[in-house]
């Protein structure tokens, strides 16, 4: 819609921001209807997190930071070192007990970590020459520590001093961090089971031919600390009950962590004993009853299965599996509301909105969604394709034929459960409502950020960032802002 706006790929020189452009009154139940594109990055842009109540940095294949002002669409400082991209990023928060300070930390594909002070832009450490490039980072602020994973698994301190390491030995190695109770860390190998002593392959028997499948594991870490302040990191459990690579790991409150697979397994972990609780593996059959949009013609693809992201609020879980997205409650253990095809291709992002100001859940319906008479959420989306998504689960409507999702409870591999049930004869499960489409990039989006005040910022393969504000809210406030200087100059 607004591609011709917006431009192509062209390399910026410099940022730049564009005039304030409106959607209008095509989509009423969308309250993001204002957007402004900023322009600064010359690649894809990757990565985007939050600083503080007003601003949020970029960073993603051209190797740059920008550190933008969400309030009015201002860059504040483009951070340059790194000489390849971006491949993490993170904040870290340092507190005194008086002040607090916010810096970055940023990992790139030229083997270097990087912290920087994003009020003046300065790189404050580095450290370079590293034995291979890291892949994610995880914070504890807790312990005053940072974590790096790739290859190796590294353990730095707010110095950016290297405390304690242990070697992988792998060429893919740690793809995810999160943090866990008792000292303890969880992470996704990409890694096949065959190069570990300790575990087992499995043999399956497929058309009469055994076929070797190596499985992907997680892998708990603790961090312990001696008497004399030294601190070391020890592996001490590793779980294999994945049957393909870990996409996504997220925590999701103090007693429990999720994950998912490339093959749609989602399993819920103990936090603390890491015993599985629940174990969700969602499967795809055609049927022919349906006369819906979304009858395919071809069996479906196994990266349709794959959950990409994960995203929770600690009683939900939300899925994006292939091109569709699943609600899953944490408490019945089951999926309560789905979309199978929310995009029109791969969803890569997620996000559980809650509605933060009341006095606009009656003006937009994107904010007065609810699962539950209590709480009110809404489930944005972003996909391989130049738009984000979303859906409302307020008016979440039961489905009585014609869908072609079930899932199996249980492993049939590894233990025995319910029959396979079809989504018609579950009676609670029910179908998200599309509320808004955000429209504007023209490249693949890559992920967001949400602020308070209903702000989203979106990143892209366009190399663009694109704010995302309610257009109504925004109009009262340029209009007051009008009465006030109107009334300063004796206007009225």
């Amino acid at each position: 819609m607004f591609r011709w706006i917006l431009g192509g790929r062209e390399a910026q020189g410099s940022a730049e921001k564009s005039p304030v452009l409106c959607i209008g009154e095509e989509q009423p139940k969308n309250c993001f209807t204002e957007l402004q594109v900023l322009k600064g990055h010359f690649d894809i842009v990757r990565f985007l997190v939050q600083i503080d109540d007003f601003r949020c940095a970029s960073a993603g294949d051209d190797g740059l930071v920008l550190v933008w002002n969400i309030e009015t669409g201002e860059r504040l400082q483009e951070l340059r070192g790194h000489s390849q991209q971006i491949t993490a990023m993170t904040t870290f928060t340092c507190n005194n007990g008086v002040t607090s300070h916010t810096s970055l930390i940023t990992a790139s594909s030229d083997r270097s970590l990087s912290l920087w002070d994003p009020d003046t832009g300065n790189r404050v450490q580095t450290i370079s020459d590293l034995h291979s490039p890291v892949k994610c980072l995880l914070v504890l602020e807790r312990l005053s520590v940072w974590v790096s994973g790739g290859e190796e698994l590294c353990v730095w301190n707010a110095d950016f001093q290297l405390q304690c390491h242990r070697q992988n030995h792998s060429d893919t190695g740690i793809t995810a961090l999160i943090e866990l109770p008792k000292n303890c860390l969880a992470a996704a190998m990409d890694k096949e089971i065959g190069e570990r002593q300790n575990l087992t392959t499995l043999v399956f028997k497929v058309r009469s031919k055994q076929i070797k499948t190596c499985l992907v594991i997680a892998v708990i870490y603790r961090l312990t600390f001696s008497t004399d302040s030294s601190l070391s990191v020890a592996e001490i459990r590793c779980l294999s009950d994945h049957q393909d690579q870990i996409r996504a790991l997220i925590n999701v409150n103090d007693g429990l962590f999720a994950s998912g697979s490339h093959a749609g397994e989602l399993i819920l972990w103990d936090a603390v004993d890491w015993n599985i609780l629940a174990y969700e593996h969602i499967l795809w059959e055609e049927s022919h009853t349906c006369a819906q949009s979304e009858i395919r013609l071809a069996a479906p693809k196994p990266s349709e299965m794959s959950i990409q992201h994960l995203t929770t609020d600690g009683k939900h879980i939300l899925a994006a599996v292939g091109s569709g997205l699943y609600v899953y409650s944490v408490l019945t253990k089951t999926v309560v509301a789905y979309r199978k095809v929310a995009h029109d291709s791969n969803v890569l992002h997620t996000m559980l909105l809650s509605d933060r100001n009341v006095q606009l859940s009656s003006a937009c319906l994107f904010l007065g969604v609810k699962l539950t008479l209590k709480r009110s959420h809404a489930v944005q989306s972003v996909a391989h394709r130049s738009s984000s998504a979303v859906y409302n689960k307020q008016r979440l409507i039961k489905r009585s034929t014609g869908f072609f999702g079930m899932w199996t409870f249980g492993r049939s591999n590894k233990q025995t459960g319910p029959p396979s049930k079809k989504v018609v004869d579950v009676p609670n499960i029910r179908t998200l409502e599309l509320t808004g489409d955000l429209i504007g990039h023209s490249g693949a989006v890559q992920m967001f950020v949400s602020f308070k005040e209903n702000v989203l910022v979106t990143c892209s393969a366009d190399h663009l960032l694109i704010l995302w504000k309610d257009g109504e809210r925004q109009s009262h406030l340029r209009s007051l802002a009008l009465f006030h200087k109107l009334e300063e100059n004796g206007g009225l």
